[in-house]
């Protein structure tokens, strides 16, 4: 006797056109759902395709994609002059002892068996930005963080990649130096030395997968679990969570124009064995520190013996003047240590980054920069080295400078002509973000969400603050995308807020 396709309620998968993942996608891991839970028994017809498409509101080749993947995989199976049934007998069975009736496990923010040092790991975020719609795709107005991947010189990068890939030699092709490609760590010394004014020799560069994991490397190394650290406040959120994972005892300093407060962190804890700073554009407020607070600040740490921690995360972008000079170059006591990266001025997905280090601890840095994961892709490296050593490093950053400069000035005539008494901007001199203060009515973490439901990125200011409480902004990149879109997202922006 012939079955016929049982009604099934179809209409239950949730699928949404508005998600990144693709339909055909989300029917498959709906329909694929229903069989291992035994919603959908062995032996079930399924509706035909057109059905199906029809019942869904979707196309019918988005429903043969997925049937396809399912057929593949062996969830379904089509029997000639029939239709298509579900398997009798599925992969999971011969996989697993586990009845399909069971549940499929979700991802969850269960601890179950994390050290508590697993636990704060987890829950310490690496960029407060990302959960407020950054990487969500294509760029968006005002995100944080992201250069200009549309001007990006991708044919120079390709050239430069196919030159290494059709001569590669046998070390590029195998095991590297856990402290970087040599050439690599060359260049980044002499260029560290004439934009920067750091004093380094290449041995005391190593090449890390960002500035995350010097942060990471440089906390581990040098804190015993309980020792206090200073950050800044507001603080990058990643330096914070590297400070908690080390299980160091955080300890905040306010910020104001002129940088980090050393006298009021010496009231609140001096002997304290660490400090994160962002002297040459402080993140996310983006002022930058003053020469009588850089001095102070190591002279401080050369008489309580505490390291430096130097983020000098985008200080190739300086639209009065040249840049300034690190802090690196003042210290004459080996206490200050470098973090740099090529996230903010090239890619973000290269995961190359630097930090330079003291003489003496060269040998620890390079042994536990093995046992975190090896060394960084040999090839990129390579290309990233050519990239610099041929001109095309300091070319891109000139035309990033000029671009973003204009890019600037777009947000602030955006604001002028769109937002006049609902947002104050001021002009930056530094950086690929601006700070929109908003008026005393308005809490940044609220209008943070109404701009995220309006399509645009702007992260609250109150998001990094740890004890000292600020008047409430919101940051305003605006180096990711061109200045037609940063005026259409504030017109978004102020709809959103009004």
């Amino acid at each position: 006797m012939a079955k016929h396709a049982i009604p099934i309620p179809f209409t239950n998968i949730p699928l949404n056109p508005a998600e990144e993942v693709p339909l055909y996608r989300q029917l498959y891991d709906g329909l694929r759902e229903a069989i291992l839970t035994g919603k959908l028994a062995g032996n079930t017809r399924l509706p035909s395709t057109r059905t199906l498409s029809q019942e869904l509101g979707i196309s019918r080749n988005t429903v043969m994609t997925a049937f396809e993947q399912l057929l593949a995989e062996g969830y379904l199976q089509g029997k000639v002059g029939a239709g298509t049934y579900i398997s009798d007998v599925l992969p999971d069975d011969l996989l697993s002892p586990v009845t399909r009736k069971k549940a499929v496990p979700k991802r969850s923010a269960s601890n179950r068996g994390l050290s508590e040092r697993g636990k704060v790991l987890a829950g310490s975020p690496v960029s407060i930005s990302r959960d407020h719609g950054r990487d969500s795709g294509k760029p968006r107005a005002f995100q944080t963080g992201l250069p200009a991947l549309d001007v990006f010189p991708f044919e120079i990068w390709a050239r430069l990649l196919a030159r290494r890939w059709r001569r590669p030699t046998l070390n590029m092709l195998g095991y590297g130096e856990p402290e970087g490609f040599k050439p690599l760590r060359e260049a980044i010394a002499g260029y560290l030395s004439a934009a920067r004014a750091v004093r380094c020799s290449p041995e005391q560069v190593i090449v890390v997968g960002g500035s995350q994991q010097a942060l990471d490397l440089a906390t581990r190394l040098l804190l015993d679990p309980g020792d206090a650290a200073w950050v800044e406040d507001p603080c990058y959120a990643g330096a914070r969570g590297s400070l908690q994972g080390a299980e160091a005892q955080v300890i905040s300093v306010p910020v104001d124009e002129e940088g980090i407060d050393i006298a009021a962190g010496m009231r609140k804890c001096p002997e304290a064995k660490m400090v994160y700073i962002t002297p040459s554009h402080q993140y996310p407020l983006g002022v930058t520190m003053t020469l009588t607070r850089r001095l102070a600040l190591l002279e401080w740490a050369s008489k309580a013996g505490a390291w430096v921690l130097e983020d000098d995360y985008d200080s190739e972008f300086r639209y009065c003047g040249k840049p300034l000079a690190a802090l690196h170059g003042l210290d004459s006591d080996n206490r200050v240590i470098y973090i740099g990266t090529f996230s903010k001025v090239l890619l973000p997905s290269l995961r190359l980054g630097y930090i330079v280090v003291p003489p003496d601890l060269v040998d620890a840095f390079v042994g536990a920069r093995a046992l975190a994961d090896r060394h960084s892709p040999q090839l990129e490296q390579a290309v990233l080295t050519d990239f610099i050593n041929e001109g095309h490093f300091s070319r891109h950053i000139r035309r990033m400078r000029a671009l973003y400069a204009e890019r600037q000035e777009a947000v602030i005539e955006a604001v002028r002509a769109y937002a006049s008494g609902l947002i104050e901007v001021r002009p930056t001199e530094a950086g690929m973000h601006m700070v929109g203060w908003l008026p005393d009515h308005l809490t940044d973490r609220e209008a943070s969400q109404k701009a995220a439901q309006a399509g645009v990125t702007a992260t609250p200011l109150s998001a990094y603050t740890i004890d000292l409480q600020r008047k409430n902004g919101l940051l305003l990149g605006f180096s990711a995308v061109p200045p037609k879109d940063l005026r259409e997202g504030m017109k978004k922006l102020v709809k959103a807020l009004s």
